[in-house]
């Protein structure tokens, strides 16, 4: 069939795009191979954010490939009110196993699988709530996030979500949602300076604030990311953050929630952000990189103690009282099972480590080379610097952005902001291509400078 492409590309709808001005700059991606993906006019980008922190083992993986092809040939679906499948049972055997230590508990944890990130947040926010009506705390229903934060497009995670950008549009939301100030040191909503702590970590201690004048028998849950990057900005909690955070749930019966959705799967060096602060939340919502990208998946992992609430007599309706069509498709799950292989055979949370080092030393290259690059930091390959807009005051364009057509100019995707840039490249990355992302960004930053 032949169509008019551009007549069709203002009638598709993208996310967060206005489509108008997309179909009057159209991007469309026609070929992948390792780190870089190709354009319909025939032009390679090297691809510093993973698609959309989703490819870390990057295009054309065969092993993944082939694993999904035969599924498709067995059981390509699996009806999920009546029963599960071979591949569902073995990913969540697998999840178990890396899930982080302080959720297991006497019977380990269990996994709740799905299709994508707003569903696992949405799943973790709707399980909080029941698992409080049925663990002897029915008027507990509030949940707390913070302004800037990100959780999904579904109404449940959008309200749970503060940027204010992505949620005016729909409200009013779900109702009992608060939001508290982000853990953002290098521009401090309370005008402090973190200092090794000296700060006293107030927007950790806010949290707990919250949560008592709300009166905590009516506090649910907090949901947060262990690092997000979002339109509102990129957020890295200092190391007490978590440990903070998770002492005032224990004191006030609250479930701690980590959307890993982005941070999941080795992106900070560790299978899981839990991991890196060690912290052990109560639920995990965690998906992205948990099929590399080859197909829909994602999962909520829920540690021991909540899941014994959701145990008993069938007649005793304390099953969990959610589902999804897709849930624990069995190829979905099969190509799971083959990333997860990956990034363990080819030790490449290991490999994030070594890279994470070359690419801070790198971007911290650049700030010192670019007065209006400041803040570089993250961890692992999920790292990015803010631009300085006081540099460019008059600017029509806000810096970030500018970044990002110089950037797609010159070959290389990134994630941009109005005042921050941020990476995020496959876990398969070499040093090589790493040093051409770098190179290219400085040249990007050169292209600016005033």
């Amino acid at each position: 069939m032949s169509i008019d492409e551009r007549a069709v590309l203002d009638h598709l709808v993208l996310d967060f795009r206005q489509m108008t001005a997309f179909a009057a700059d159209p991007w469309v991606f026609v070929r992948g191979e390792g780190v870089r993906l190709q354009d319909q006019e025939g032009r390679w980008y090297l691809d510093g954010l993973s698609g959309v922190f989703v490819t870390g083992l990057g295009y054309g993986n065969e092993r993944i490939i082939q694993a999904a092809n035969e599924q498709l040939r067995a059981l390509h679906f699996a009806p999920p009110l009546h029963g599960t499948s071979p591949p569902a049972i073995e990913l969540t055997a697998r999840l178990r196993e890396i899930a982080p230590a302080g959720m297991r508990g006497e019977h380990g944890v269990a996994v709740k699988l799905l299709s994508g990130g707003s569903e696992a947040t949405e799943t973790a926010l709707k399980m909080a709530r029941q698992y409080h009506k049925q663990s002897g705390h029915p008027r507990k229903y509030k949940l707390i996030g913070r302004y800037g934060g990100y959780h999904g497009g579904t109404m449940g995670a959008l309200a749970a979500s503060g940027g204010w950008e992505r949620r005016s549009v729909f409200e009013p939301l779900v109702a009992g949602v608060l939001h508290t100030h982000p853990p953002a040191c290098q521009r401090c909503p309370f005008d402090k300076t973190y200092d090794h702590g000296a700060c006293g970590i107030t927007c950790a201690r806010l949290v707990e604030r919250t949560i008592e004048a709300e009166d905590p028998e009516t506090v649910a849950a907090v949901i947060m990311e262990p690092m997000s990057i979002s339109s509102a900005g990129f957020v890295v909690p200092p190391p007490e953050y978590f440990a903070i955070l998770r002492a005032a749930c224990d004191k006030h019966n609250v479930l701690l929630i980590f959307d890993e959705i982005i941070t999941g799967f080795g992106r900070l060096g560790m299978w899981f952000g839990a991991d890196y602060y060690g912290v052990a939340p109560d639920l995990l919502a965690c998906g992205k990189g948990m099929s590399g990208g080859y197909v829909p998946l994602a999962g909520v992992l829920i540690a021991d103690r909540v899941w014994q609430a959701f145990l008993g007599d069938p007649d005793s309706r304390r099953e969990f009282h959610h589902g999804h069509t897709f849930a624990g498709n069995p190829v979905a799950c099969a190509a799971g099972l083959a990333t997860l292989a990956e990034y363990e055979e080819r030790d490449l949370i290991a490999h994030a480590v070594q890279l994470g080092g070359h690419l801070h030393a790198r971007l911290e290259g650049l700030a010192e080379t670019y007065p209006f690059v400041r803040d570089v930091r993250g961890a692992g390959l999920l790292q990015g610097f803010d631009l300085a807009t006081d540099t460019w005051p008059e600017a029509a364009t806000p810096p970030g952005k500018r970044f990002e057509a110089l950037a797609r100019e010159r070959g290389i995707i990134a994630r941009c902001g109005n005042d921050f840039v941020g990476f995020a490249p496959p876990l398969v990355m070499e040093t090589a291509e790493l040093d051409e992302l770098c190179d290219i960004a400085g040249a990007c930053l050169e292209a600016m400078a005033p």
